[in-house]
């Protein structure tokens, strides 16, 4: 090092030599709403990659409550197992869709309780972009197992009459109710403490609706009264519309009421899920 680069090094950094570096190049434009949402549904998909263990709900509980529920009591309910069979698996992939909602929250708190959610909200991007990029990025999570569901129902014997184009806009349905019902688990992740306590607040809301409702049996064989609360159950309103268009059929104003129950999931649970997120401590 020389004498003159040396004098140069210790010179002190002017202001108007700052701002001419800093002024130099063009500077990005800020990054919209979907650009930001898709970033960070990418970085949820890098986690699946990263932590392949997160996908057990998704793979394993759809196989198993398929093979139980068809050949433990299929032959009761129905007489035979595979007639069994094409009342069940619609019924099983609305269950597993809805089922595996649940993570949502539960990935959300622990990314909350580790502080990541702290750096999130300090950036300078769209403020609900760390919450719709998860649920963006849960959406994958809800066709692998979709996927699942409909192979295994198609290598036991399930034949859908409606064809592919039945199969493909019921679990286009199911995507949608699916990513509505998962706002009621991220506002559950922002105001419980735990990842345990969001599991099981979930588990406790989701056992009697999925239950309390006519994914396993037909709720004529129901008494009275536990047929009025399950016509008032969506996840009634939602596989009836699912087992229709499998079958061929479009019950529209069964279509019409998940697409309202979705858009009131949002309405409801967003504006307080984004309040509770802005007021998080």
């Amino acid at each position: 090092m020389n004498a003159t680069t040396a004098e140069q090094a210790s010179a002190p950094v002017t202001e108007d030599a700052l701002r001419s570096v800093l002024l130099a190049g063009e500077r990005p434009s800020r990054p919209g709403p979907v650009l930001t949402s898709l970033t960070f549904g990418w970085r949820a998909l890098l986690k699946i990659k990263h932590v392949p263990e997160q996908l057990v709900d998704v793979t394993m509980f759809p196989i198993m409550f398929t093979l139980m529920f068809t050949y433990l009591f299929g032959g009761a309910l129905a007489g035979s197992t595979q007639e069994y069979l094409q009342f069940l698996l619609p019924g099983i992939l609305v269950q597993a869709n809805v089922m595996i909602t649940m993570n949502t929250g539960i990935t959300l708190n622990t990314d909350i309780q580790k502080g990541v959610f702290d750096r999130f909200r300090s950036l300078p991007v769209w403020r609900p972009s760390p919450l719709v990029g998860a649920l963006l990025g849960d959406v994958m999570r809800y066709s692998i197992g979709s996927a699942i569901v409909i192979t295994l129902g198609l290598v036991l014997g399930f034949r859908p009459e409606g064809g592919a184009v039945g199969v493909v806009l019921s679990v286009a349905l199911l995507l949608v109710f699916s990513f509505c019902l998962s706002w009621l688990w991220t506002m559950l992740s922002l105001i419980l403490r735990t990842p345990n306590s969001v599991a099981g607040v979930s588990m406790m809301v989701m056992f009697p609706l999925t239950f309390v409702s006519n994914i396993f049996v037909d709720p004529k064989t129901m008494p009275g009264w536990m047929q009025a609360v399950v016509e008032v159950n969506p996840i009634t309103h939602l596989a009836t519309v699912v087992r229709g268009l499998m079958d061929g059929s479009v019950p529209a104003g069964e279509i019409g009421s998940v697409l309202v129950s979705s858009v009131l999931l949002v309405a409801v649970f967003g504006p307080i899920t984004m309040v509770l997120y802005r007021n998080k401590k």
